[in-house]
């Protein structure tokens, strides 16, 4: 006599699965809350989030598809795939950098792989911000305007701290399955820790500690009593040792390295 097989219960999942399932809802709640408030607290008109996935990517490169999107009129951009390196997103997910444009259209150092969809959404300035930890990068954010703006540095800085911010509610998720970073990147492969920054001098702290919430150097100068050339000396110092091009990269970089905490 043959007995039928009995289904599983409900609720009974392993450990490890609960787990999965819980962190892969706070990654959708925390990605989906950054590209709403890109537009509720950075002025955007458009905010989007690109999760990597395998498979984008032709011969096994990155890549990422926009999963998450606030003040959309159109659906081009929903779900869109992005591999490394094609537009701006692509750019900033490949470079693990920021990356802007204050005309999308008419920028001619980016691949314009996108313009159809841009075009239906009729934006224009656009920033994007990789979410970086450990090494890995957890999703582009991309901040746009239906219009020509040159994105200043308080509104660079407002999008960098959000994204620092949901960064590290997503680490926090990947911690409940035991890991400090992703499973895997994109490709399959885990990816290496970030080499820690050289140390700061007390001075180059408190200049960037200033400079990451958008203080301009004059700002900076009158805060510390110094004079602008040496706020500039001691950014650039620390740009330096950091490793980064721009006042943007060197506070995304500090978060991760922890030196604003």
């Amino acid at each position: 006599m043959t007995t039928a097989p009995t289904a599983p219960k409900r609720g009974a999942e392993a450990p490890d699965d609960l787990a999965d399932r819980a962190a892969e809802l706070v990654r959708d709640a925390v990605l989906g809350d950054l590209a709403r408030r890109v537009v509720a607290d950075c002025g955007a008109d458009v905010g989007l989030v690109g999760v990597p996935e395998p498979g984008v990517a032709a011969a096994g490169g990155e890549g990422m598809v926009l999963r998450h999107w606030a003040g959309t009129r159109a659906e081009l951009l929903h779900d869109l795939p992005v591999p490394a390196g094609t537009g701006l997103g692509g750019r900033a997910l490949a470079e693990r950098a920021p990356s802007w444009a204050p005309d999308y259209r008419a920028d001619t150092t980016i691949s314009h792989h996108y313009d159809a969809a841009v075009i239906a959404e009729d934006l224009y300035a656009m920033l994007t911000v990789p979410l970086l930890h450990g090494g890995a990068v957890h999703g582009v954010v991309y901040a746009s305007l239906r219009a020509v703006v040159p994105f200043g540095d308080v509104r660079i800085a407002a999008v960098a701290r959000l994204a620092e911010a949901a960064t590290r509610a997503l680490a926090g998720a990947d911690a409940w399955r035991g890991t400090g970073e992703p499973a895997v990147g994109p490709t399959g492969a885990r990816r290496p820790p970030c080499t820690p920054p050289a140390p700061l001098t007390r001075r180059e702290h408190e200049v960037l500690r200033w400079a990451a919430t958008g203080r301009t150097n004059p700002e900076i100068a009158a805060q510390l009593g110094l004079t602008c050339n040496t706020v500039t000396g001691y950014l650039k110092s620390a740009m330096h040792k950091l490793g980064v091009r721009n006042r943007t990269e060197l506070a995304v970089t500090a978060r991760e390295s922890g030196l604003l905490d």
